[in-house]
């Protein structure tokens, strides 16, 4: 049966189900009826609205040797319940599923830079291109790479969700997205090979398991079990939230979430669990990471690229690791020179050194001089912003001591007295600098 009513089924055009034969051409054969179907309406200009038609896959196991590429202009569509898998001649560079018109120009490898074995683009901001795909559904599909090229590949869309699919064996991308808006991942499981972690092979890992290159996107609950970067986000406005990675070590030169936009990334990390594996943030401006749980010395780097951070917020984290190797929660990557509305406090650690733009400490002692050092927890290097403190002196409830703060750089703040008490000296200090505020204290 080739379809009933609007649900179109691709064995019906001859695709062979049990993968022994290659689906291609049949399976493209019935989006091509599918995309015919008439309603005379619209979503966004030029995309026809098709009335919620549904490709049925059947639970197939469908090889293909090329991908399967939707023609523009096309809206409301379901594709479902199914496998797809890259035969040996499959192109290496392309997708199984691409929503990718023949007028979108693709981002090409040569606009890349390289990290580790990984092409990355570079930042994209622009949003001006045309909608070619809007309301496209693709659940409960597995995705099979075949270690040959990826996934889904998504451009110049909106509202685009994908959602309970799991995507295998991809060398470039599980899910790529590129300009567009609104693309929503959601219960889904990624990985370039199938792994509960501690797999021999992890040190070889490659390949990014979602890279969106797109704004006012978002990825929840989804699990990340194998590649070099789980999560790569060079768009504005994206949510990830409810996400486990544990996609490659740190150790092994991976990367959970890696965060490129430097100077407006305005992203959000919520609720994610980082498994032995962390978040590199390049440049963050406006990015907050809350809620999370970070395991195994998994941390946050703030990788410098241009020196600059601003309205970076990291609260409300646990973090737990090995106490044999100390390793700090948070690690600066190069200088930082700009640095205004940061918050790095009210996280909790295990095993882990704790590090916050925050700091109190209670100094006691008998003499003339208190000295209370924030360096081994304080964020950024020799930058204190603003301080308070006060002495509380013993067995000397009628004597008036003289004190003040008579030095404060590279972190510490020393106060002293005019003559030899007993007391307990407390300092308050933070690192926090509004905009245009300058750094009056070293």
């Amino acid at each position: 049966m080739l379809q009933n009513g609007r649900v179109f089924y691709p064995i019906g055009y001859g695709a062979d189900p049990t993968g022994a034969n290659e689906s291609s051409d049949a399976i493209l054969q019935a989006l091509n009826d599918a995309f015919n179907v008439q309603s005379g309406l619209e979503l966004l200009p030029g995309v026809k609205d098709l009335g919620g038609v549904i490709i049925d896959f059947q639970g197939g196991n469908y090889k293909i040797s090329k991908p399967i590429r939707f023609p523009p202009g096309v809206g409301n569509v379901v594709v479902q319940g199914g496998t797809l898998r890259a035969s040996d001649t499959f192109p290496s560079d392309r997708h199984l599923i691409e929503l990718w018109a023949p007028n979108s120009q693709k981002l090409k490898r040569t606009d890349a830079i390289k990290i580790d074995r990984n092409y990355v683009f570079n930042d994209v901001k622009d949003q001006t291109a045309r909608t070619y795909y809007e309301d496209i559904t693709f659940r409960d599909v597995l995705f099979d790479s075949g270690f040959r090229g990826g996934g889904i590949f998504v451009i110049d869309s909106a509202r685009i969700r994908i959602n309970n699919c799991f995507f295998l064996h991809f060398t470039t991308q599980g899910i790529l997205v590129q300009r567009g808006h609104e693309t929503f991942i959601s219960s889904c499981f990624l990985g370039q090979r199938s792994t509960v972690g501690g797999d021999p092979g992890e040190k070889g890992f490659s390949g990014t398991a979602i890279d969106l290159a797109s704004n006012d996107n978002a990825i929840t609950d989804v699990t990340i079990f194998s590649a070099a970067i789980g999560v790569l986000l060079r768009g504005q406005a994206n949510i990830v939230t409810r996400v486990h990675c544990y996609n490659k070590a740190t150790a092994f030169g991976g990367i959970g979430i890696l965060v490129k936009l430097a100077d407006a990334a305005l992203t959000r990390i919520d609720n994610c669990y980082l498994d032995y594996t962390g978040i590199v943030l390049e440049d963050p401006v406006q990015v907050h990471v809350t809620n999370g749980f970070f395991l195994g010395d998994a941390n946050i780097v703030l990788k410098s690229i241009k020196g600059r951070i601003s309205g970076l917020t990291i609260v409300e984290n646990m973090f737990n690791g090995s106490p044999a190797r100390n390793v700090p929660i948070i690690k600066l990557d190069g200088e930082f020179s700009n640095i205004d509305q940061v918050v790095i406090e009210r996280n909790n650690v295990n095993g882990m050194s704790l590090k916050s733009t925050a700091g109190k400490l209670s100094v006691a002692g008998n003499g003339t001089k208190w000295v209370a050092d924030f360096s081994p927890i304080l964020v950024f290097p020799n930058r204190i912003s603003h301080f308070q403190y006060s002495m509380y002196v013993k067995g000397l409830p009628r004597l008036f001591v003289a004190y003040g703060v008579t030095n404060v750089s590279d972190n510490v703040v020393v106060v002293e007295s005019d003559r030899a008490v007993t007391a307990v000296v407390s300092v308050a200090v933070d690192q926090y600098n509004m905009v245009g505020e300058g750094n009056f204290v070293m």
